[in-house]
């Protein structure tokens, strides 16, 4: 008694832990529970897939070209100032197609000391002319390779950090091919803000405001879609160090959208490599505004543009779109700086989020995009509850009907596995999918299964004339390698199906290998302390 006691504790104390677990996947049932318990297991409870509850589904892929051409420009800023410091006269230094570099000096004499500069300082560019005034420079194939998937990798852990910070429950993103990355976010009330806080390059400049004379001939404000057809028309006046951008801004009366044309330099003066931190804050006028702070680096860099630009005009510009341009008023000091707009809070959060979390290397272009509406995903979870309802019943039937008594024993175990396999999947905060669900219903076979094994051992005994007591035992202990050997096998299937598979088939995986342990747990265990139990004292005959 006291080992049938002990294992029964055992079983009562699972069972428990399995109902608490899973209380946070039942909203209506949670709330009614203390706030201490609630607090405990409020990160708990299942979450539905994106089959199940709606969402959106992205691939993407990163364009590698521009990647590389993005790293060559910053390598001819690098080499441009070098060469300043130097004080090698240059007339220019200019990026040809997509990884050439090609550097004008004025002074022929000047071509060897600028090739042994590149020798020892950019390894990563190999000569092709070393002659002349005219020095052209290739980025080496190796370099154009670690540039390629260095930018794959920074796209994913950039869109990872703007997901995690946007607040989707349990995204899935990860690379497909060698430049191609799938998202799926399931349960997305809004999948278009979604998308474009995905896809936002978040390329942050400050650039001061060109003062040629063309910029006071510009219109104040022009129409929404008549951004073009001034930059064709003031474009052959525009200085070849500028270029007009504008800015998206609302009229008081009727909210209507209208643009500021700005002339800028096209060389930014500081750009958001050097951003520390962005938040949300509250400007002047009482609106949102997005407040930023620079590193160190960047603070010493600011304040000297200020310093040098007082009076003068600073556009903030965020992917080639001016979001405010400020007068420098004074020197400022202490790395900070206020981008304004016509932002609502959601807009300037998402602002926010994407500077946080870090411009991605290159633009992303969109391959397959679908939406999942929640009408589908209603449809999706009540066919597979309703398919699980169905196999369930049908079987439990089959065992009472087949095996009486014990045949109820054996569902009761069925009962407490599906309470352990939820308390499990609850625990772990894991995903549920259709898959999923099919994992479920191959676990109550499963578990079936074991009985069957077991229960038709148990009658081969009592066949042969053996007591209740014995037969049960001999019918669980002969029962036992066969039970253990094809869990374990389809316990390394699982296994490998979750180490190789990806989204739904490794729902389908954790769902599986959760189960397969439940139920050698429920059907050695579980099953045997209520026999033991019945059977402690002499029992003639045993309803099966």
């Amino acid at each position: 008694m006291k080992k049938i006691r002990g294992r029964f504790l055992l079983l009562l104390a699972v069972t428990l832990v399995s109902i608490i677990l899973a209380l946070p996947s039942f909203p209506s049932v949670f709330q009614g529970f203390p706030e201490s318990l609630k607090k405990i297991l409020s990160h708990g409870g299942l979450t539905l897939g994106l089959d199940l509850q709606g969402g959106i589904h992205l691939v993407l892929e990163v364009e590698e070209d521009r990647a590389v051409e993005i790293a060559v420009d910053r390598s001819r800023k690098a080499v441009e100032d070098l060469l300043k410091e130097k004080k090698v006269p240059v007339e220019s230094v200019k990026r040809e197609g997509t990884s050439q570099l090609v550097i004008a000096l004025e002074k022929e004499s000047d071509a060897e000391q600028v090739t042994k500069l590149m020798d020892d300082q950019y390894s990563s560019f190999e000569a092709e002319t070393t002659s002349g005034k005219s020095l052209k420079y290739e980025l080496r194939s190796t370099e154009v390779d670690r540039v390629k998937n260095s930018a794959i990798n920074q796209a994913l852990e950039t869109i990872r950090n703007r997901i995690d910070q946007f607040g989707v429950a349990e995204p899935l993103i990860q690379r497909l091919g060698l430049n191609q990355i799938a998202i799926q976010l399931p349960g997305v009330e809004d999948p278009q803000r979604a998308k474009d806080l995905i896809q936002e390059t978040a390329l942050l400049e400050f650039k001061l405001l060109e003062e040629a004379q063309v910029a006071a001939e510009l219109p104040a404000q022009v129409p929404k879609g008549e951004e073009e057809k001034v930059v064709a028309d003031f474009q052959s006046r525009v200085p070849g160090e500028a270029e007009i951008l504008f800015e998206t801004a609302e009229s008081e009366p009727d909210g209507r959208s209208y643009s500021i044309p700005y002339l800028v330099k096209k060389e930014a003066a500081l750009t958001g490599d050097v951003l520390q931190d962005a938040r949300v804050e509250i400007d002047e006028m009482g609106g949102p505004a997005v407040g930023v702070t620079l590193d160190s680096k960047g603070a010493k860099e600011f304040d000297s543009i200020t310093a040098a630009n007082v009076g003068k005009r600073m556009a903030i510009v965020l992917d080639g779109k001016v979001y405010s341009a400020p007068r420098i008023n004074e020197r400022i000091s202490g790395g900070r700086a206020i981008i304004n707009g016509t932002f609502t809070t959601d807009e300037a959060n998402d602002l926010a989020v994407v500077l946080r979390a870090g411009a991605l290397p290159a633009p992303l272009k969109t391959l397959q995009d679908l939406t999942v509406g929640p009408s589908l995903g209603q449809d999706s979870i009540e066919k597979g509850v309703r398919t699980t309802l169905i196999a369930g019943s049908l079987v439990l039937l089959f065992m009472m009907v087949y095996y009486r008594f014990s045949g109820v024993i054996a569902n009761l175990a069925v009962f407490l596995n599906l309470i352990c396999l939820l308390g499990a999947l609850s625990g772990l905060n894991a995903t549920l999918t259709l898959p999923g669900i099919a994992g479920i219903i191959l676990t109550i076979g499963m578990g079936v299964d074991s009985n069957v094994l077991i229960f038709e051992r148990i009658r081969e005994e009592l066949r042969q004339g053996r007591p209740v007591r014995l037969a049960v035992d001999a019918g669980y202990d002969k029962a036992f390698l066969t039970i253990v050997d094809s869990h374990i096998t389809t316990l390394i299937t699982g296994l490998a199906l979750f180490i190789f598979g990806t989204g739904p088939i490794k729902g389908f995986a954790v769902t599986l290998c959760l189960g397969i342990a439940i139920n050698l747990f429920t059907a050695l265990v579980g099953t045997k302390v209520i026999f033991d139990f019945l059977n402690r004292k002499k029992v003639e005959t045993l309803s099966i």
